[in-house]
């Protein structure tokens, strides 16, 4: 498939799942938690779904909430988008984050000293 197409989909993915975690879920933790990003597969048949969260909890813990939330996502998902078949949602941890505030702290320690 086309990879602009797969990118505003991706995209698309991102804007709609952040606002069924913030605006649909009712369970708390999942209004702690920031979509990073989506990779969607060339079939459309899976879309893993990078995030963060600024509580401290356990990553696979998150992981696994999400996981379990998946299934209600998916299908909040598949009433906001217009496409023959939604994709499977795998969610994955975004160490992107952490390593950049790490960096950021190494460098205020090379300033410091």
């Amino acid at each position: 498939m086309n990879q602009i197409k797969l990118k505003r989909i991706g995209s698309l993915i991102v804007k709609e799942v952040s606002d069924i975690l913030n605006n649909v879920s009712r369970d708390r933790l999942m209004h702690t938690i920031t979509i990073t990003g989506c990779d969607v597969s060339n079939d459309l048949s899976y879309a893993k779904i990078y995030f963060t969260s600024q509580v401290n909890i356990e990553k696979k813990e998150l992981v696994k909430e999400l996981e379990e939330a998946s299934s209600f996502i998916r299908h909040e998902l598949s009433e906001r988008i217009e496409i023959r078949h939604t994709p499977k949602l795998v969610f994955v941890y975004d160490e992107s984050v952490e390593y950049g505030n790490h960096i950021e702290q190494i460098i205020e320690e090379i300033h410091k000293g």
